[in-house]
């Protein structure tokens, strides 16, 4: 490996930026790639970069499909999961999703609602979500689920995540409740984006305990990140 794309590695798992490092086995040719490629002699073109990328999100090191001469090895942190409102079903939920592998973050103003004791483990953030957003940005590793039921603090963080890249983004509430939402969405210009919501948030699992409704959201972000349609 030349020196170049060693320390490029290194400085980037060290900032727990997902990144892929792309070998030609036929004569050990590297580069290194996060979303475009950033250092080496390798360009697989286009198409593979996309089907690279794909894998970035999946976590995924395997020869490419396309090109099995070509060794994508994935150097990527865990994904994470923004959970924007510290309630019952967040109580169950944010523990399931780091079984499941999941960096989670808690968000929610309230103090009385984002206590500790009531979230060990778990990163809290006690902040509205727009200003906590400014730093904790999502990405394409991103699941962004939306609890609160209150439209002052689950709106501004849904028109955040709308406009990244993150790969879910759901949020609690009634099909009528959600409605009323997409109209405030689209108040704000948010077009087609609020068509990205999943809402009524979770598979459709028949439950409704706090615990029952967690295990219905986890499968669908789970879903939706392996397969991409949540259906």
């Amino acid at each position: 490996m030349k020196r170049e794309i060693f320390e490029r590695l290194l400085s980037m798992r060290e900032a727990a930026t997902p990144c892929a490092l792309l070998t030609r086995l036929a004569d050990g040719t590297q580069a290194l790639f996060d979303g475009t490629l950033l250092e080496g002699e390798l360009d697989p073109g286009a198409h593979a970069c996309a089907a690279i990328a794909e894998m970035l999100v999946f976590d995924r090191s395997a020869p490419l499909a396309a090109d099995p001469g070509l060794f994508v090895r994935v150097y990527a942190p865990k994904p994470r999961m923004l959970i924007v409102g510290a309630v019952h079903v967040a109580q169950a939920l944010a523990p399931m999703a780091a079984i499941a592998g999941f960096a989670v973050t808690v968000i929610d103003p309230r103090g009385a609602f984002a206590q500790p004791e009531r979230f060990p483990g778990v990163e809290l953030l006690v902040e509205w979500p727009d200003e906590a957003l400014a730093r904790v940005v999502p990405d394409s590793r991103t699941a962004f689920v939306t609890l609160s039921h209150d439209p002052k603090i689950d709106d501004p963080a849904l028109a955040t995540a709308l406009v990244s890249p993150a790969f879910y983004v759901g949020a609690l509430g009634s099909r009528k409740t959600h409605a009323a939402r997409v109209d405030r969405l689209g108040a704000l210009g948010l077009g087609e984006r609020v068509n990205r919501i999943h809402a009524p948030i979770g598979i459709d699992l028949g439950g409704r305990a706090p615990a029952e409704i967690a295990v219905a959201i986890l499968a669908q972000v789970i879903q939706v990140r392996y397969h991409g349609a949540g259906q």
